[in-house]
């Protein structure tokens, strides 16, 4: 199986449309007069508690793989545990993407109107937030860069490709030339 890396343009994208979102919502609320800006403090608790886990697990990846095998510790990773670990690891880029865009877009239209205490403690809990989930996007771009494995494992390296497709070509044309010196060994005969 091959994994590819998340392409540049899908966190762009995520922070894109959640800005677009976030400042659709705060405008929407503040028309009608709703209370829809702001993130709860535990939000942010939250944010850090994922990005700090889907890390933990990365470097365990990491090290597992990249350790020589006869010096690995007794621990093994389950292989399901290490796909997981990159699943969460891209999960982490795009929801941490989207999400900093919807706080960050949320403060756009709340920033004339700083002068409220309830706007410029939304502003707040927005920035503190927005920068939290930044950090995990960045969290999981680490995270998907330390679940890869080494150049020198698997079938997909191009080294083992070749070399498999050597031992594939150098019996049939042993075969080949055999068969030729036993038919004329034959006729001679």
């Amino acid at each position: 199986m091959s994994a590819h890396r998340t392409p540049w343009w899908q966190p762009v994208l995520g922070i894109v449309l959640g800005l677009a979102a976030g400042a659709g919502v705060a405008l929407l609320g503040e028309r009608y007069g709703l209370t829809l800006i702001g993130a709860p403090w535990f939000v942010a608790a939250v944010l850090v508690a994922i990005g700090v886990l889907v890390l933990v697990l990365a470097i365990n990846v990491h090290k597992y793989a990249t350790t020589d095998p006869r010096k690995r510790p007794r621990t093994f990773i389950n292989p399901t545990i290490a796909f997981n670990t990159l699943v969460l690891a891209k999960a982490l880029v795009l929801a941490g993407a989207a999400l900093a865009g919807w706080y960050f877009g949320q403060i756009i239209p709340s920033i004339g109107h700083m002068e409220a205490e309830f706007y410029a403690q939304a502003v707040i809990e927005c920035a503190v937030t927005g920068v939290v989930c930044l950090l995990d996007m960045i969290v999981g771009l680490v995270s998907e860069w330390l679940c890869q494995l080494p150049p020198n494992e698997g079938p997909e390296n191009p080294k083992m490709k070749e070399a498999t497709r050597a031992r594939g070509v150098a019996p049939a044309a042993a075969r080949t030339t055999t068969e030729r010196l036993g038919a004329g060994r034959g006729a001679g005969a």
